[in-house]
């Protein structure tokens, strides 16, 4: 099977690496199946897609990585695409994995790309903070997620279709997650490398802790 998946890219400020991360994924996906979103971005974001032949579509502020996602799924929805592969803009997801991706589209509803969680390659506290979290959503989601932090990720839209998400932020993959398997589709992993040298994450410790715990909440009364 040859499924038609579409690669989503939220994009926040991301314009030094959007020219080298198109040319690394077109040899595994075609330009048409490529949508950048933009999300509110500040530098030239916007003028750099607009030089592409990709699609894209450009939010005027910064509306979350959830909300950009989001969008994508609809357009995947709407032009008959199987799945959904996401991949964040920075170079931390190596482009050159997609293909692994692809292969296993029939073993699982959700593929995510798992890092190797120990290396030292990532930061203490983010290793603490994913543990924590993929045994939280292992718990709750009943299916095991050892990367619940992975924005790389592969979901058909057989199980869109069935997501009722309702956050916006970073938020957004926990919720996915949680209703993925409270409704019963299967996940599975693939290996990718860890990779956090020169990007910078926008997460905020805080405000997206407390939306985590904002989410087991809503998990508990599904």
């Amino acid at each position: 099977m040859n499924p038609k998946i579409l690669i989503i890219i939220p994009a926040y400020n991301a314009a030094k690496y959007l020219v080298e991360l198109i040319q690394r994924i077109t040899p595994y996906a075609s330009i048409e199946d490529i949508l950048i979103i933009n999300d509110g971005s500040s530098d030239n974001t916007e003028e750099i897609i607009q030089s592409m032949d990709c699609r894209k579509i450009s939010f005027p502020e910064n509306r979350g990585k959830g909300a950009a996602l989001k969008v994508g799924f609809t357009v995947a929805l709407q032009n008959g695409y199987d799945a959904v592969i996401t991949i964040d803009a920075d170079l931390q997801h190596i482009p050159e994995r997609l293909n692994v991706f692809r292969e296993q589209f029939t073993s699982a509803d959700l593929i995510i790309g798992t890092r190797n969680i120990k290396t030292r390659r990532m930061p203490l506290e983010r290793q603490l903070t994913n543990n924590l979290t993929s045994l939280i959503i292992s718990i709750f989601g009943s299916m095991r997620i050892r990367d619940s932090q992975s924005g790389y990720r592969m979901i058909k839209t057989s199980v869109l279709r069935n997501l009722r998400l309702t956050a916006d932020r970073y938020d957004t993959e926990s919720e996915m997650l949680f209703q993925t398997g409270y409704l019963g589709h299967t996940a599975g992993e693939v290996a990718i490398p860890t990779v956090y040298e020169g990007s910078h994450s926008f997460i905020n410790p805080f405000k997206d802790t407390t939306r985590f715990i904002r989410q087991i909440w809503r998990r508990l009364w599904y």
